[in-house]
């Protein structure tokens, strides 16, 4: 008996007008839930203890890295990196290029599109190395960063947030959490980005990205850039909710409609009542 009183009940929620709002809202919290947690779960990765100056000078580790570009990159690059139909020459794109791209999981390219997407990566940090020392030893580019130049720990964190706003915020949002682009490319979020991976775009300006080259970030610049970033990973909010921190147009949105939803529910209760 009490069974099917619940499932009664159960039945007269489903058939209530107001009973797509609540599912509408708990998806909306669900989906934020997910994000935050899956975000701050990708930012605790600990770092690799992979010697990257010995395997980028390493013959083993440059043959190894051939190895692996015959399987799984020159499809779309060509058997010597020189490019075909399908993908771009990577000669002198240099080993900071490659290890963005792969390590960040953008390549391989899952599939053709107008942006490539950050996914999980199919190599380990060693098999990245020695694919972005084979690419290297063909020509000349931009090298991985080392240790003194990614050590922001006394970074100038003012002067890296005047230098976000004035270079990377038009496009990758004053919060850091990306922005829409031209036809159907976006800026993606940096919460996800580690430091290396930061100032290796710097310095390779991947897709619709600048190039900040020494001539235009000094690399004391771009420590500070990376210290605000990270500021920004770890800043509290203290005005609640943060949606993401994706600015007033997505929080507007919010409101609007939880607002409104607020009062077509008060319209439907008084409707009822009125019954």
């Amino acid at each position: 008996m009490a069974n099917r009183s619940k499932t009664v009940g159960i039945s007269r929620f489903r058939k209530h007008p107001a009973a797509i709002f609540v599912v509408m809202l708990l998806g909306l919290i669900i989906t934020s839930g997910i994000y935050t947690v899956g975000a701050t779960a990708t930012n605790q990765l600990a770092k690799s203890s992979v010697d990257a100056a010995a395997i980028m000078n390493d013959p083993a580790s440059i043959d190894a890295g051939k190895r692996l570009f015959a399987t799984g990159c020159a499809t779309c690059h060509g058997l010597d990196a020189q490019g075909n139909s399908d993908g771009p020459t990577l000669i002198g794109v240099g080993a900071a290029s490659v290890h963005f791209q792969v390590s960040s999981g953008r390549m391989p390219m899952a599939a053709p599109g107008a942006q490539v997407m950050r996914k999980a990566t199919q190599y380990t940090e060693e098999q990245t190395l020695q694919l972005a020392a084979y690419v290297a030893s063909l020509s000349p580019g931009p090298e991985i960063p080392t240790a003194a130049q990614l050590n922001w720990a006394g970074a100038d964190l003012g002067k890296g947030g005047e230098l976000f706003r004035a270079n990377c915020a038009q496009c990758h949002s004053f919060s850091g959490r990306g922005g829409a682009l031209t036809e159907g490319k976006y800026a993606p979020t940096l919460m996800l980005a580690t430091p290396q991976q930061i100032y290796e775009a710097m310095i390779t300006g991947p897709q619709a990205m600048p190039i900040f080259n020494d001539q235009t970030l000094n690399v004391e610049e771009k420590q500070a850039v990376i210290a605000y970033i990270e500021f920004l990973k770890d800043s509290p909010n203290p005005g609640g909710f943060e949606l993401g921190r994706y600015g007033p147009v997505a929080e507007g949105l919010f409101l609007w409609t939880v607002g409104i939803g607020a009062l077509l529910l008060v319209a439907i209760w008084i409707g009822v009542k009125a019954k």
